[in-house]
């Protein structure tokens, strides 16, 4: 396949659900070049190097470890990726810079340190900051002299992020702000040298939720001890106390009163973020318990020959894949929007978050799916290993521990179910995307005669047509709540995270099928990853089918519901697929390759 990694803009933000998508709009990791693939390299050699010898002293949090680590990557260039060149760093595209955090992301708490710094802890000055904040903070904190966290969290706001309590009052000479509060949960809390941390303003703008830049060892402020945590024990997490802490005014990044509009922002890209750690953890720990597999003997047989463990390791590998597969699809979008932004004459800055925004839902979405894969891969890892899976003498343990941070920070799984459907209907309601007009052609569809044709024309048409039908069973169903619920939409969560669900199987299984689709134009071996895809869009129909008749059976009743339910069996129908053999054969490629390979 040629190496590139252009994409031909197509597709805006949430699209995807009444556009059919093509692989000229599709990145995959097929694509990438030798340069991204050697960064990819560095990444796994830096952990095997630096990282992995010393887990047990980085989770003993051995004074001055972690931030020496964060040095070296700095001296290896691996936090500097996105930074402008101006400013140390090797301005690589947003792509390298994804694949920095895959790369990186099998390194326990080590990968959530270096996240935290390059991400939340270095962006807002970034792309925020002023000319001279900039100048100050970008290049050590590119180089990783300085260390960077990120204060938004407080004890009664988590995910009610602008419910924060922390305050900031101009001093009478109006040199400083007066910071007062507590933040909790800070990654990098305890070693960081600077922080973004957010206060209300007292006096001004309604809200007044502003961002502030602070540096260790500044008057009034301090932090509280390292919290003992239940997994990524080896990363630094403390509260911060303000007590008239005195910040100079221009130290305030961005507006006053608009403190809202860095904190959203930086999340979303965030989250895509968290998804490429993710699947990066995931490939390490699916490695891991293939290899366990292929050595412990139970019945005289090792066990990777039995059924039960060979679905176990497959379908580890399925969600892997499939993941990757949306992960790079929607980063191929963000580099190509971030691309035209520019050469619009957008700064760097509003190219990369403008492009970011316009994807928000889909970062929502990886955020969610990643960190479940993650979850399920450690979780079923545990169980390959049987009791020596409880044991700290095998990482699977760590590896379980340590994953089950990533459904919570970044917005909780729950919140982002929830703005993946709110942010949909948002765009909608501003004409940014045609869904009610779609929705009306698929109530109108219930009504004819059903097309059981076998498929779409072309190769792969009949996952095609699986597809077009889950985007149908989602506009049913979306089409449905919102005009019997309306303005009470919002309130009923339940059938807001069956349609996120919905939406997300269906973006998934689509990414799935555009990736094999791609492999075959480039002729290039597919049998296993069409195995994975095809397993994936089987178990999807039934997922949402699932989804869409409890959303439906929570508003619905009487011959509407039969009838909706009629075209959500309808658009969910696939045809026999034999995904037992499938997933053995899956699973056999794994144990050869002694690990992840697809």
């Amino acid at each position: 396949m040629p190496e590139t990694t252009t994409v031909r803009q197509a597709i805006h933000g949430g699209e995807w659900l009444i556009r059919e998508s093509s692989t000229a709009d599709t990145l995959t990791p097929e694509n990438f070049n030798e340069e991204q693939k050697m960064v990819m390299d560095m990444c796994h050699q830096f952990l095997q190097a630096e990282v992995y010898p010393l887990l047990a002293q980085i989770d003993a949090q051995e004074p001055g470890l972690m931030p020496s680590l964060i040095g070296k990557a700095g001296a290896q260039g691996l936090l500097a990726t996105s930074f402008p060149e101006e400013y140390g760093g090797l301005a690589k595209d947003f792509i390298t810079a994804t694949l920095v955090n895959e790369g990186l992301g099998a390194g326990y708490s080590f990968s959530v340190a270096v996240s935290a710094h390059t991400g939340i802890g270095s962006l807002p000055i970034l792309y925020f900051g002023t000319k001279e904040q900039k100048e100050k903070y970008i290049p050590k904190l590119a180089t990783g002299e300085w260390k960077g966290a990120y204060g938004l969290t407080e004890p009664n706001s988590g995910s009610d992020a602008l419910g924060a309590k922390s305050t900031a009052r101009l001093s009478a000479d109006g040199k400083y702000y007066l910071l007062n509060g507590q933040k909790c949960w800070i990654t990098n809390g305890g070693f960081a040298d600077v922080y973004t941390v957010f206060a209300k303003v007292e006096g001004g703008d309604p809200s007044g939720f502003t961002a502030f830049i602070l540096q260790r060892g500044m008057e009034g402020f301090t932090q509280g001890p390292e919290e003992h945590k239940m997994g990524i024990k080896g990363s630094s997490t403390v509260q911060l106390y303000f007590q008239d802490c005195k910040v100079p005014v221009e130290n305030v990044l961005g507006e006053i009163g608009r403190g809202h509009i860095i904190a959203f922002n930086i999340l979303n890209i965030g989250r895509l973020k968290l998804c490429a750690a993710a699947v990066g953890g995931s490939k390490a720990a699916s490695t891991i318990s293939i290899s366990y597999a292929k050595t412990r003997e139970q019945f005289k047989l090792p066990i990777y020959k039995f059924g039960a463990i060979k679905y176990k390791l497959a379908e580890m590998a399925i969600r892997i894949w499939v993941a990757e597969s949306a992960l790079y699809r929607t980063t191929g979008w963000i580099n190509s929007k971030e691309s035209e932004l520019r050469s619009a004459g957008k700064s760097s800055a509003e190219s990369l978050l403008g492009a970011a925004e316009e994807y928000a839902i889909e970062c929502a979405m990886l955020k969610v799916f990643g960190s479940e894969t993650l979850d399920y891969v450690v979780d079923e890892g545990v169980q390959v290993h049987g009791g020596n899976g409880f044991s700290d003498e095998y990482l699977i343990s760590k590896s379980y521990r340590d994953s089950r941070i990533n459904r919570i920070y970044e917005g909780t799984n729950e919140i982002n179910r929830l703005l993946t459907v709110d942010m949909m209907l948002k765009r909608a309601m501003k004409g940014k995307l045609d869904l009610m007009g779609p929705a009306a052609n698929v109530q109108k569809e219930l009504m004819s005669i059903p097309d059981f044709s076998e498929g779409e024309e072309g190769p792969f048409g009949k996952e095609r047509k699986y597809i077009t039908n889950f985007k149908k069973a989602i506009l049913l169903t979306a089409g449905a709540a919102v005009q019997k619920l309306m303005m009470q939409l919002d309130k009923e969560q339940e059938i807001l995270m069956n349609i996120a669900d919905m939406a997300m199987e269906t973006f998934h299984a689509e990414s799935a099928l555009l990736r094999v689709m791609k492999l075959a134009e480039n002729n290039l071996p597919h049998d296993r990853q069409a195995d994975i895809m095809r397993t994936y869009l089987t178990d999807a129909a039934d997922r949402i089918h699932k989804a869409g008749k409890e959303a439906l059976n929570a508003f619905a009743e009487g011959d509407e519901l039969r009838m909706m339910h009629i075209g959500l069996k309808r658009f969910t129908k696939t045809e026999s697929f034999n995904t037992k053999e499938a997933r053995r054969r899956i699973a056999n490629t794994l144990v050869e390759a002694n690990g992840y390979c697809f």
